[in-house]
């Protein structure tokens, strides 16, 4: 049996029932290095396949090379394993087998983030990653453009990196040909994990900020505000 779950922002707090109930139940917990490093405290009695950033297909063929065997696998992802993790991948890699994939979900970082920054997801609102790894930067431009159109709040994972420093500064350029400057906008560092921090500012000001592959940001619309140093999209609600 292979189970793919999401173990959640970080804490460990914040790992599901469900997911822990599937990690206990195999013997072998295999993912990057850092997801792995999440989880080694509350799972000292299990075996660890540890893996680098870049080898998703590697890690999914060898996880139904164990599953094969007949031992059971923990294939984890950081935040919900459905939502940029290794899911999808390892239904692919398993189709046709006869091999048991169970997909168990965890909290996402749009959750997690939106949650320290207030209630900026109470309205539709989408998330795109900014990584150009396997999108190409082209397709991430109109989706963010589609996003603008829709007046859609927009969570932005996977911000920026080392080799790609200047995605988010671009993306922010995008939104603000069609969002005043002052719409509210935040992002979190290490949400859930230790050291988290966090900023509640606007559009034109958060491309000045320092953000980095440990933040999530999330940019407001035109039924956003700030109230309280928190971001609140507001559904339409009356108060009375």
């Amino acid at each position: 049996m292979i189970y793919v779950v999401g173990i959640g922002p970080g804490g460990l707090d914040e790992i599901t029932p469900r997911a822990l109930e599937a990690m206990k139940a195999c013997g072998i917990i295999s993912g990057y290095s850092r997801y792995v490093d999440l989880v080694r405290d509350v799972l000292p009695d299990k075996k660890f396949s540890v893996w680098a950033m870049r080898q998703e297909r590697e890690r999914c063929i060898d996880a139904l090379r164990l599953s094969q065997s007949g031992q059971d696998v923990a294939l984890i992802s950081g935040g919900d394993s459905g939502v940029y993790g290794m899911a999808g991948l390892m239904l692919e890699v398993a189709s046709g087998t006869g091999e048991e994939v169970r997909v168990i979900p965890g909290m996402t970082a749009a959750n997690s983030a939106g949650a320290v920054l207030g209630a900026p997801l109470m309205n539709d609102y989408v998330t795109i990653s900014l990584s150009d790894l396997l999108t190409d930067w082209a397709t991430i431009e109109r989706r963010l453009e589609a996003a603008c159109m829709g007046d859609f709040v927009v969570c932005v994972y996977n911000p920026a990196s080392r080799h790609r420093p200047d995605n988010f500064r671009k993306a922010c350029e995008i939104l603000l040909r069609h969002r005043p400057a002052e719409t509210p906008a935040g992002y979190v560092r290490n949400s859930g994990r230790e050291g988290q921090s966090h900023e509640v500012t606007t559009l034109g000001k958060i491309c000045e900020c320092d953000i980095d592959m440990l933040c999530t940001a999330i940019i407001g619309n035109s039924q956003s505000y700030i109230l309280d140093g928190k971001i609140i999209t507001s559904r339409g609600y009356i108060l009375r």
